[in-house]
């Protein structure tokens, strides 16, 4: 029967609404495969759903899904799902005929309110969970209903499957192969398959019939609908069903999948047995979608319901194939409480009756105690990655660490995470940006090449092969070893390939035969020496190779995969050593620190090493920096890092001893500034800077009225934090000080003024606070303001403002002061300073954060003028101002900046960065104003009446923070994200930013103000 003939439009549904419920209201047609369903809505507050059957429709069928629901809206006191509403004459299903005479069935269901899940953005983790947890209470309820009508044949039921066989020629090539895969395995384990736990299940909890509530920041799931699909089945495919939908449009669909395992789990357990079946039954499931997509491709072309879910059906079909089953089971294990792999406790158990000793694996070394090495990501002895990628210097540190524990072995790493990973090859791309392999699964024991490896116990060669590439394996060979009720396997890593692959595949090592030697580099995967020993309860279909190192994410079932190799050895150097939680250092610090210091994010993390652009936590998860400026030729950068290192070990002391390191600082900072800026005063920090540069006022004006902006912020000490309108006039403040004069925030977006004029009438506002000094009889000593206003909100001072500003405060007598301490050293791009963007010399410019790269040093540069003013007699001395260390690593900051042409980059890749902000700002009006120069960025979010959006600022930081981008806001209002990262960030940083930044933006919440 053709569709179009079949097919019911809203006039009529309309009117059959009217006609048999007495429901006068208005239609909208909604998805449906069997079914021709619509929502009606009354003249009221009342919404309905009404379906209508294809011609001919059993109505026994139609009975069992209002049995079912009625059972549901009984025993399901607390789970919401539509009710039936019978009709004029009393039927839960009313008939009617249509114009070619056909007899349809009608029935009305109460309308679940909601937003579908199709629709919510984004879906997190805690949403699936809910989902999982929706499911697993309909299922508990439904385990005790039952119909004729649910022991049907049905195509859509996974148990039911293997119908799609005879459509495998509609495909072809890829395709062909992963439906084939699918099938061959779902065949395989029927036997096993066929006897778990049978029930009526819903069965069809897809995007368009979970309804999920209306909270945008955690959104849960509200209800389930549409029972229309309900058959007696296996419950595991229930399940399996909602995970197929589920996962789509995820990178990782396996990562995905796990909290909606584990909040089904929570409401209806698991057995083992059934997790055993999940990967296929999800797969299967794919596979009756990909397959009825085909065939109705040619059956009913108009009907675009069919095709709706075929693409991304496929997109996570390709990406399922490509998990291996095995581990996909042990990642359903472990998140529903069991041990990952089934033969854990086994071999714990096992191990724990075996006395196996180092030298049996190292006869020639004779040593059984250890010595441990720690190469994790927060470890001093592996120093700079420069240094740990230099394998000369490292097997130096190695051999010379064994000269001081020469009846010890080297060893340690049993699920240390480690920053030595640094090949592409360690990443991917997941469901929340970029992820890497950094959790190493084996112990490493740092011995001689040539070192002969021995076997502790009979094994069978597996794999014996030349893992060869930059940080692979080199020679490697994985044995396998039978226990009494159970198999395992041993790894041996980073041999010399000759005695690797002198091995053959089913050849039997005893205990004590030699398995190979150690190689060297750059033979065994470019390494220093050393054997990778790994324990394995599977090889998860691994032929070639085996994961050494895992992500971070999958740390519970790779532990459970691979266990301690120490449980063979129980050698006390190789035990892990208890570790602080973040719990515990936020603890002492709530307990022992100031109670005003504050953390970043939410959800705090902890940072114990950084390279360049990136900082990385304790599980060596690397995060962007797009925020801390204050590295600003990138954290640790090397020469920065060996200037300070190698002066600190010749001498560090004070200014009044002659040393060349303060002259060679002073020179190359004196090459970037004006002339008339030609003497220097070095400092610990910006703070310092901007107390000297107020005392210099008072000593060349005699007067102690400063002029600042207002949200202006310039330190953390007394008269720093009198001139900081960001902090007396924020929480905890008192209002400006008698001598601090405020005017309003020079912003020409939101501020007082904004149009054309704004500079001059920002400049009157200067000119009134002269005044009102002068009424009160004294003279304005100076006037202050950061070239780019940091804490106001990244605001560009606007055009002819500084140079009118400088002009009317030098008419009064007063000083201009230009506080570069967030801005200066190169990051404007198109200047070294921020005051040269507006063609201005100031008297005196105060420099802070970015000269010392992390390093406590700053400076402030000052006319010949006022430095004779200031010399006073009083002398000038600060003890650790301009000491050695500090200059050694301000001149290496300087010179990076010139020779690596950081400033270039800055415009480069700034002018690239904004131009793509001014792009997101069209497509999410909720970016009101981009601006700022270089690296030195902001972006303001506002409604459309110019109301800042601080929650959603707030919002975006945290969302970019889930995705490894660090963000932070400012601003009046906190509704300015800034962006002043390290100046070594390229244009592929930038890139990823903005992808991010687009992602989050299309977000529910981020669309909703």
């Amino acid at each position: 029967m053709q569709y179009n003939t079949i097919k019911i439009t809203t006039e009529q549904a309309e009117q059959i609404a009217l006609d048999l419920f007495s429901i006068n209201g208005k239609a909208k047609p909604l998805p449906g495969e069997l079914d021709f369903n619509f929502r009606i809505k009354d003249g009221g507050d009342k919404s309905y759903i009404l379906k209508i059957s294809r011609p001919d429709e059993d109505e026994d069928y139609l009975d069992y899904q209002q049995q079912l629901l009625l059972h549901i809206e009984k025993k399901g006191k607390d789970i919401v799902s539509p009710l039936v509403i019978k009709d004029k004459n009393g039927h839960a299903i009313s008939n009617f005929k249509d114009d070619s005479g056909n007899l349809r069935m009608v029935r009305l269901l109460t309308w679940v309110s909601g937003r579908v899940w199709s629709s919510v953005n984004p879906q997190l983790d805690t949403l699936r969970f809910s989902l999982g947890e929706q499911c697993g209470k309909i299922t508990q309820i439904l385990k005790d209903f039952d119909h004729p009508n649910a022991h049907r044949d049905f195509e859509w039921d996974i148990v039911q499957s293997l119908w799609t066989k005879e459509h495998l020629h509609l495909f072809k090539g890829e395709e062909k192969e992963i439906i084939a895969f699918f099938q061959s395995g779902f065949e395989k384990d029927a036997s096993t398959y066929t006897d778990l736990r049978k029930s009526v299940v819903h069965n069809d909890a897809n995007d368009n019939n979970v309804i999920v509530s209306p909270d945008l920041v955690q959104p849960k799931t509200s209800a389930i609908i549409d029972y229309g699909d309900a058959v007696y089945t296996q419950v595991i495919n229930d399940l399996a069903v909602a995970c197929a939908y589920a996962i789509m449009h995820h990178n990782d669909p396996l990562e995905a999948a796990l909290p909606l395992i584990k909040g089904y789990h929570s409401t209806f357990p698991l057995e083992e047995a059934e997790l055993e079946h999940l990967y296929n039954a999800i797969a299967m499931r794919l596979v009756i979608s990909v397959t009825k997509s085909a065939i109705n491709r040619v059956k009913e072309p108009d009907n675009e319901y069919l095709l709706i879910s075929e693409k991304p059906a496929w997109e996570v079909l390709k990406k399922w194939y490509a998990i291996n089953s095995g581990f996909a089971k042990y990642s359903f294990r472990s998140t529903c409480g069991f041990e990952a792999h089934p033969n854990t406790k086994k071999f714990e158990d096992w191990a724990s009756t075996q006395n196996f000793e180092l030298s049996d694996l190292f006869p020639t070394v004779g040593k059984n105690e250890v010595h441990h090495l720690d190469l994790s990501v927060s470890s001093k002895w592996i120093g700079h990655e420069k240094e740990f990628n230099d394998l000369d210097l490292f097997q130096f540190k190695i051999d010379r660490l064994q000269k001081e524990k020469p009846n010890q072995i080297l060893a340690g790493g049993y699920l240390e995470p480690r920053p030595l990973y640094t090949s592409t090859e360690y990443d991917k791309i997941g469901n929340s940006g970029r992820e890497s392999r950094t959790i190493h699964l084996g112990v490493d024991f740092w011995l001689p090449a040539q070192t002969p490896v021995h076997a502790i116990l009979d094994g069978e060669v597996i794999i014996a092969v030349n893992d060869e590439g930059d940080k692979e394996y080199g020679g490697l060979v994985i044995l396998k070893h039978q226990a009494e009720n159970f198999s395992f396997y041993t790894l041996y890593g980073h041999l010399t390939p000759g005695s690797a692959t002198s091995k053959k595949r089913g050849e039997i090592i005893k205990k004590g035969g030699c398995i190979g030697h150690l190689g060297n580099y750059p033979e065994n995967g470019n390494w220093a020496p050393h054997l990778h020993f790994q324990v394995m309860l599977s090889l998860l279909g691994h032929t070639i190779d085996f994961p050494g190192v895992a992500y971070f994410k999958q740390l519970d079932v790779w532990r459970s995969l691979c266990p301690d190799p120490n449980l063979l050895f129980k050698v006390e150097g190789l035990e892990n050593s208890n570790r602080t939680t973040n719990e515990d250092l936020i603890s002492y610090r709530k307990k022992y620190l100031g109670k005003s210091l504050s953390l970043q994010y939410k959800i705090p993390i902890r940072m114990v090493r950084g390279a360049g652009q990136y900082l990385m936590d304790q599980y060596g998860q690397k995060y962007l920096d797009t925020v801390n400026n204050v590295a600003h030729v990138g954290h640790e950068n090397y020469a920065v890092v060996k200037a300070g290192k190698e002066q600190m070990a010749l001498l560090n002391t004070n200014s009044r001893y002659l040393h060349e390191n303060i002259n060679e600082l002073a020179k190359e900072l004196l090459e970037t500034l004006p002339p008339e800026l030609s003497v220097l005063h070095f400092v610990n920090s910006g703070s310092e800077a901007n107390e000297l540069a107020v005392r210099m006022v008072k000593a060349v004006t005699g007067e102690r009225d400063i002029i600042a902006s207002e949200v202006g912020y310039h330190g953390n000490s007394n008269m720093c934090i009198d001139i900081s309108s960001y902090k007396f006039d924020g929480k905890g403040g008192q209002g400006a000080p008698e001598h601090t004069h405020i005017f309003p925030l020079p912003d020409t977006f939101r501020g007082k003024y904004r149009d054309e004029n704004a500079g001059s009438k920002y400049t009157e506002e200067v000119q009134y606070q002269i005044d009102s000094i002068h009424k009160k009889g004294r003279g304005v000593g100076a006037f202050i303001i950061e070239p780019i206003i940091s804490c106001g909100g990244q605001i560009e001072l606007p055009k002819g403002f500084l140079s009118q500003a400088y002009a009317t405060i030098r008419a009064a007598g007063g000083l201009c002061i230009s506080d570069e301490v967030q801005v200066g050293c190169g990051r404007m791009g198109k200047t070294f300073w921020g005051f040269q963007l507006y063609d201005v010399i100031p008297d005196i410019v105060t420099i802070g954060k970015p000269l010392g790269n992390g390093h406590p040093l700053a400076a402030v540069a000052c006319t010949q003028e006022v430095a004779e003013k200031f010399a006073n007699g009083m002398e000038y001395f600060n003890t650790f101002g301009g000491n050695p260390v500090s200059c050694a690593i301000g001149t290496a900051v300087l010179r990076t900046v010139k020779r690596d042409k950081l400033q270039e980059n800055a415009l480069e890749v700034g002018e690239f960065l904004k131009s793509e902000l001014q792009l997101l700002s069209a497509e999410f009006p909720i970016i009101g104003d981009v601006r700022g120069q270089g690296l030195f960025l902001g972006f303001e979010l506002v409604d459309g009446k110019m109301n800042p959006l601080g929650d959603h600022a707030d919002y975006l930081a945290n969302r970019m923070k889930d995705h490894g981008i660090l963000m932070s806001t400012d601003g009046p209002d906190y509704n300015v994200l800034k962006i002043k990262p390290p100046i070594v960030f390229t244009k592929e940083n930038a890139k990823e930013l903005i992808f991010y930044l687009g992602k989050i933006l299309a977000e529910d919440y981020m669309k909703s103000y």
